[in-house]
This record gives C-alpha cells, sequence and structure tokens, in this order.
C-alpha cells in the first residue's frame, strides 16, 4: 500500500508540474494571440525566418517627453512573474516529496532530479534573457523546456531583421544547445 501512495504522490507532482506548465504556455499564447486578434502586427519568428512579415510601427504613449511602454513592459512582467508562480508551485510540490521519511528513494531521487532540471532552466532562461538585452534588444522573456524554447523579444522600431534572428539565436543555442529549429523567438507587440 505504501507503494502505491509514493506513485499516487510522484504522479500527482508531475501532473501538477505538467498542469502549470500548460497553463503558463496557455496564458503566453492569449496574450501573443489577443494582440494579433486585435489587428496588431505580432510577429512570430522560428527557425530564424520571419513568419508574419507585416511591418508597421506603433508608438508608445508620450508622458513628459518620454515615450512610456507601459503594456509591453507590463507583459513582460506579468510572463515573469506567471512563469514564478508555475516554478514555484512545481518546486513547493516536488520539495515536500523530496523531504517525505517514508518516500521510497527512487521517488526522492527523482524528486530531486526534477528540482535540479528546473534550477538548470531557471538559470539557463535568466542568462538567455540577460545576454539578449545585453546585445541591445529591449526586454524579454525565455520559456525552456526539455525540447523547445519560446523567447518573447520587445519590438524595435524597425522590427527584427534576419541578422537580429539569427544573433538572438545563437546566443539561445550556445546557452541551451538545443538546435535552431527548436527555438522560437516572437516579437512582442508594443
Amino acid at each position: 500500500m505504501s507503494v502505491w501512495k509514493r506513485n499516487a504522490v510522484v504522479l500527482a507532482i508531475v501532473l501538477f508540474v505538467g498542469v502549470a506548465v500548460y497553463l503558463n504556455w496557455s496564458y503566453n499564447n492569449q496574450l501573443t494571440g489577443e494582440s494579433s486578434q486585435e489587428g496588431g502586427d505580432g510577429k512570430v519568428l522560428g527557425q530564424t525566418t520571419l513568419v508574419n512579415g507585416v511591418d508597421e510601427q506603433q508608438d508608445g504613449e508620450e508622458v513628459d517627453g518620454q515615450v512610456e511602454e507601459s503594456s509591453e513592459s507590463g507583459y513582460f512582467a506579468s510572463a515573469r512573474l506567471n512563469r514564478q508562480q508555475a516554478r514555484d508551485s512545481a518546486l513547493e510540490l516536488l520539495q515536500e516529496a523530496a523531504a517525505d521519511e517514508k518516500a521510497d528513494q527512487k521517488v526522492v531521487d527523482e524528486a530531486n532530479a526534477s528540482i535540479q532540471t528546473m534550477a538548470a532552466y531557471t538559470l539557463s532562461e535568466a542568462e538567455v534573457e540577460n545576454l539578449v538585452t545585453a546585445k541591445g534588444y529591449g526586454d524579454c522573456v525565455c520559456f525552456i523546456d526539455e525540447e523547445s524554447v519560446s523567447l518573447v523579444v520587445s519590438a524595435t522600431q524597425q522590427g527584427l531583421s534576419e541578422t537580429d534572428i539569427a544573433k538572438i539565436v545563437e546566443i539561445v543555442r550556445e546557452e541551451t544547445g538545443l538546435k535552431a529549429d527548436q527555438i522560437k523567438i516572437i516579437e512582442a507587440q508594443p
């Protein structure tokens, strides 16, 4: 009976992690989908090619001589917060499973491996975000999983060129070891 309980705990943890990742992905797609449905020029970039080639410039609202991009920066802050909340929930469940004195060693090892993987993804995401920003691109938010990377980059005045895309893909490839066709670059709508 105790083996069944341990397996049920591991299954529940995996299920919660999966649900958290799905909700985060779903929320991210909902936000980028809303901008394109509202007539925006959201650009989805992947495999180093521009998928939607509409180039339009939208200016932010001017306040005291400065252009304010509150909706865009609000998106990035919201996306990071949602990503962190999903990870915190999953991490809490994994830590509980790993700390359970009655848990089988295999369950503890799996929980610890999942915690380490989650920590590695978190570090890689932060490194990618910092390197992309350091290259002169605006804000960005990165989502890494086992088989792919999605990176949302703030829109530039001229839009992301093929050279920009190549630079960003190279940064992601170096940090994650994934192939270019596993990397999705999305230009955020201002």
